[in-house]
């Protein structure tokens, strides 16, 4: 039996290797694209590596789920946060999530089904330090929805995971332990953790299971309550 393939961006590690990781368990062929690991190697702020890289994925057959993943913060007040700063995060986090679409909606047509998942952020609904990453990633919902209406006529649905405070390498990074920010943060997790890249990786694999082909246009977060607990909508 062939295994129904999926391409996960920014999968050697975080959220990423999660999600891949969780792929492989729900009996998918994993297509890795990052700048690091075993997979297919490529900076996907580039656009002619991204392409390069999409066109090595696709040689190996049809792939009809796609997770968007991949992504880089540029922490900065609006005084302090430069048009390099926004061209560079919106590259990463926007433009090659809808290169990767278009390059996989063949495909997908071809099947008639598809799967797109868009991994953006709670901080899509406000967050200090982050205009830059902020919009690039409520650009992603924008998409997410979008699409759910372009392409649901061809068995496609798109759906975004907005995740919270997830233990990862790069959230870390940006929210360093003990600083009053990250404290804060914790303090308002109605769970009262922080949660781990599995917790999104769960929420992904639904969203990619051909049992969820009536959920469309949707934007789960995954943040242990803090949208309605710290940042009602």
């Amino acid at each position: 039996m062939i295994k129904e393939r999926v391409l996960v961006t920014g999968g050697a590690s975080g959220i990423g290797a999660s999600c891949a990781k969780r792929c492989i368990e729900d009996g998918y062929d994993v297509i890795i694209v990052d700048r690091i690991g075993d997979g297919i190697l490529a900076d996907l702020s580039d656009v002619e590596q991204t392409a390069s890289a999409l066109e090595k994925a696709l040689q190996g057959g049809p792939i009809t789920r796609l997770i968007n993943n991949v992504g880089i913060v540029r922490p900065a007040d609006i005084e302090h946060q430069s048009l390099e700063d926004l061209d560079a995060v919106f590259a990463v986090n926007t433009r090659c999530a809808m290169q990767c679409a278009k390059a996989l909606l063949p495909s997908m047509k071809e099947a008639g089904f598809g799967r797109i998942v868009n991994v953006t952020s709670r901080a899509a609904l406000g967050k200090e330090l982050r205009s830059a990453y902020a919009a690039s990633k409520a650009a992603l919902i924008g998409l997410t929805r979008v699409w759910s209406l372009e392409l649901g006529r061809y068995g496609i649905t798109t759906n975004a995971i907005g995740p919270g405070p997830i233990r990862t390498t790069l959230f870390e990074k940006v929210n360093p332990a003990g600083d009053p920010r990250t404290e804060a943060i914790i303090r308002g997790i109605p769970v009262q953790r922080v949660g781990e890249p599995e917790d999104v990786a769960q929420a992904v694999s639904f969203f990619l299971d051909r049992r969820s082909g009536f959920v469309t246009g949707q934007t789960l977060y995954v943040c242990g309550g803090m949208t309605v607990g710290a940042s009602g909508i």
